[in-house]
């Protein structure tokens, strides 16, 4: 027997995307030199056919992102035809009824703050305040919902403790810790700026969670280690910026089952992988349950801004969905004022230390003639953005 799972009236229905890892000619950034992105999809030119089949996957609102470094090439000058570009893409969007919910800031810094030193300058906060000062003017009747930063912690552990993303450091711990103090003062910078402006404006922050807990539940050092960690990784940011946010911007992909040991390493993670995706990620739906549940102490809105699965064969991109889907309504029914869904991502894109590999997209791209496929899977979605409701 079917059973029909419901979302509240005016759920928001939609995927997401990011300036350099889909639009394409963008040399002047931070990753253009070692992580070059080339065309990507050419989102920058052809967002109009990327639209219509957003319109016609039945999606309602759409995520994408500025890039600082198209607005702002050179410190204190700005771009105007690449403000007016941003303009008619929101346009479009509007056109189509579609809501706009817009990244100020994606991971990508402009060549000229990466010589000042990037995040670990504490100039920076104040360069991002005239940044989006500048963008919120011109844009902010065109968007729906504002978001200043992504992800901030993964922003501060690959660049500068794990050396993945640039300036691609190693265990720079006062590096890091510049960066996180400079990120959480830039998102209150912001956040005043924007409200001053637009004092109605919808403004949060798209950080990555993910549910965190002790492989030996019976070792009390496995637990100590487990709330630090929990701490740091999901709440110290939350609780530093919680009265400058409108709702919380949730993107989940991660399930960090923490062992310890009496020897080197001590800490890692260690999860069951019974099912994993290409990049060997494991699927846990519920561990967002867990994720939303711990964020219902904040009383604010909840949007998952990111939730998505690297499946180049698009085997388990249907299931994937729907099972996260139905962990979300549960936790709705339980009181968690979650309003919206956003799958990561519209397109397969640059998935950048990782280049083109990793297969997010609802639309399959083939870069070499540069066409691209709606894939089964994002029909399936389409059917329950369509409808309002999980049909199980």
């Amino acid at each position: 027997m079917k059973k029909e799972l419901e979302f509240p009236q005016g759920f928001l229905w939609g995927s997401a995307c990011s300036s350099y890892q889909v639009e394409g000619g963008i040399e002047n950034c931070n990753w253009s030199e070692k992580f070059p992105a080339g065309k990507a999809c050419d989102y920058w030119n052809r967002y109009e056919e990327y639209f219509d089949v957003a319109e016609k996957l039945n999606q309602n609102v759409h995520r994408l992102s500025l890039e600082w470094s198209r607005i702002e090439p050179e410190e204190g000058k700005f771009d105007r035809e690449a403000i007016e570009h941003y303009k008619k893409m929101l346009k479009s969007l509007k056109k189509r009824k579609i809501k706009t919910m817009v990244t100020l800031w994606h991971s990508t810094n402009p060549m000229w703050l990466s010589e000042k030193g990037g995040w670990a300058n504490f100039k920076t906060p104040g360069y991002f305040q005239n940044y989006v000062a500048f963008a919120v003017k011109e844009l902010n009747p065109y968007v729906d919902f504002w978001l200043t930063i992504n992800e901030l912690m993964i922003s501060c552990s690959h660049p500068y403790l794990i050396g993945k993303f640039p300036p691609q450091k190693k265990l720079d711990f006062i590096g890091c810790a510049q960066a996180v103090f400079n990120f959480g003062q830039a998102h209150k910078k912001a956040y005043k700026v924007i409200k001053s402006i637009a004092p109605t404006a919808k403004v949060g922050m798209a950080e990555n969670y993910s549910f965190v807990e002790a492989y030996d539940k019976e070792s009390p050092f496995n637990n100590v280690v487990v709330s630090v960690w929990n701490f740091v990784r999901n709440q110290m940011l939350l609780e530093y910026t919680k009265k400058e946010q409108d709702f919380l911007g949730v993107n989940y992909y991660f399930h960090e089952k923490i062992r310890t040991e009496k020897r080197f390493p001590f800490i890692g993670v260690q999860n069951d992988n019974k099912k994993i995706s290409d990049l060997g990620v494991e699927i846990y739906p519920s561990a967002l349950y867990e994720v939303i549940k711990d964020m219902k102490k904040y009383n604010l809105p909840i949007y998952i801004t990111e939730n998505g699965i690297a499946d180049r064969g698009d085997k388990y991109r249907e299931a994937f969905i729907k099972e996260h889907l139905k962990v979300i309504h549960k936790a709705i029914k339980e009181g968690a004022d979650v309003r919206g869904y956003l799958y990561w991502s519209l397109l397969d894109n640059f998935e950048w230390a990782d280049g083109y590999g990793p297969r997010f997209g609802l639309v399959e791209m083939d870069y070499e003639n540069m066409t691209y496929k709606i894939r089964p899977s994002a029909y399936k979605y389409a059917e329950i953005c369509k409808g309002n409701k999980l049909i199980l």
